[in-house]
């Protein structure tokens, strides 16, 4: 079966050449089937097993792609799969299409599942609080009951893409009775209407990827609950995890000096990745034969290699339906490697990497890849919770404690006031 699916996809990429409109062509994909082939026929799937999956995806990762073919709309850019964001393996890599495929109901799919694969609905993330960020079972977002319709209030904060949003995931407490883990649920919210404001966060960087978004009765259709009432943390963890796998992947993205000096301080477009374009600078600025950058270079290398391997595993996990701590793994180690490259642009500069203006596009470059390398460690979950994660969960080591775990919620909010 394996071969039949390789060879079925490989006569699929003759007849569609990746070439002309971007768009044309991610359409005839996700209609196909090939951009999330684990899934059924029925949601734009083609019901392949997960080694055949995997097989048919490297298919489309050893195709040629013409640079016109890559991303071309914003909204889409941080959704989609493959090494240069093509639009394949979305069944693993596209967060949003991913978890609306495993949790919600067939109404739902029928209505947004498509334009989620085309990267048409930009999406957020409504999950972290003032008071809830590395805790997320202790948001108190609350969502009522009203008819056909939950009525949202609370607070959430560092939300990217908040302003351009159509829709955002979110997570609210459905019943104070239960404890934190077990009254959550999880919702498909529609970001334009007028219980939704959203303020954009000023970063070191310059930017404003961030946001706070304050919901005021706002409304959500009851049929745009994701799983079950009171059972969001199971939701939230599955899209945790497809999250994390996303962020842990390297992609090969080659950032240039005008690339960066050209970026809207305001825009919510993702963050050009530090990456192979060391190799370049170092050469350029002739210093890679120097044998301290060139071992370097070469840690920086292993790092990814390793990564793209423990990736691989992860998302073999996934695609078997299984969640996995393998992605925080992952996602710890693109956070440690964005670390590593901002501070290692610097030293390949030298005393330029101080200077600063419209003629220094190389030392601007380095200082927003030091300070943007904290987005890394901070969103999907932060580098001290990934550590938690593997400690308890690869490595075996005892749980923290938690005495508010089997406490209703209402009693906890009591014991902090």
């Amino acid at each position: 079966m394996t071969t039949a699916a390789i060879k079925q996809a490989r006569e699929w990429l003759q007849a569609h050449p990746p070439s002309g409109q971007r768009a044309e062509w991610l359409e005839s994909l996700v209609d196909s089937g090939w951009a999330a082939p684990s899934w059924p026929a029925e949601w734009f799937g083609r019901g392949l097993l997960a080694d055949e999956a995997r097989a048919t995806d490297a298919v489309f990762r050893s195709a040629k792609f013409p640079v016109d073919i890559g991303p071309s709309d914003p909204k889409s850019d941080s959704v989609l799969g493959g090494d240069d964001v093509q639009g394949w393996g979305q069944d693993v890599m596209n967060l949003w299409a991913a978890t609306v495929a495993s949790h919600a109901g067939d109404a739902l799919k029928r209505e947004v599942l498509r334009d989620l694969l085309l990267g048409r609905t930009a999406m957020c993330l409504l999950y972290s609080e003032p008071g809830a960020g590395s805790d997320l079972a202790g948001v108190r977002t609350t969502a009522i009951r009203d008819g056909d319709e939950w009525i949202i209030n609370g607070q959430k904060v560092w939300t990217s893409g908040g302003r351009q949003a159509d829709y955002a995931f979110l997570i609210a407490r459905t019943d104070l009775d239960q404890p934190k883990h077990r009254g959550l649920s999880f919702f498909f919210l529609p970001m334009k209407q007028p219980g939704v404001e959203v303020r954009p966060l000023r970063q070191a960087t310059g930017d404003s990827r961030f946001n706070e978004v304050f919901l005021t009765d706002a409304r959500v259709p009851a049929s745009n609950m994701l799983g079950a009432l009171n059972e969001g943390w199971w939701v939230l963890t599955s899209a945790l995890a497809y999250e994390r796998a996303a962020m842990g992947a390297s992609q090969r993205r080659r950032a240039t000096d005008r690339s960066q000096k050209e970026r809207d301080a305001a825009s919510e477009a993702p963050a050009p990745i530090p990456d192979l374009v060391l190799v370049d600078l170092a050469q350029s600025k002739g210093r890679s034969q120097e044998p301290e950058i060139r071992q370097e270079l070469m840690k920086l290398h292993e790092w990814r290699t390793v990564n793209e391997w423990n990736n691989r595993r992860a998302k073999s996990a996934i695609e078997q339906g299984t969640s996995t701590p393998i992605v925080s793994l992952g996602k710890l180690a693109m956070s440690r490697m964005l670390h590593f490259a901002g501070s290692l642009q610097a030293r390949i500069l030298g005393a330029e990497a101080t200077l600063a203006g419209a003629s220094y596009g190389a030392s601007e470059d380095a200082t927003y890849a030091m300070l943007n390398a904290y987005f890394t460690s901070i969103g999907g979950g932060t580098d001290q919770i990934q550590r938690n994660i593997i400690g308890e969960r690869i490595l075996g080591l005892p749980k923290e404690p938690e005495i508010d775990k089997a406490r209703p919620f209402r009693e906890v909010l009591n014991l902090n006031l």
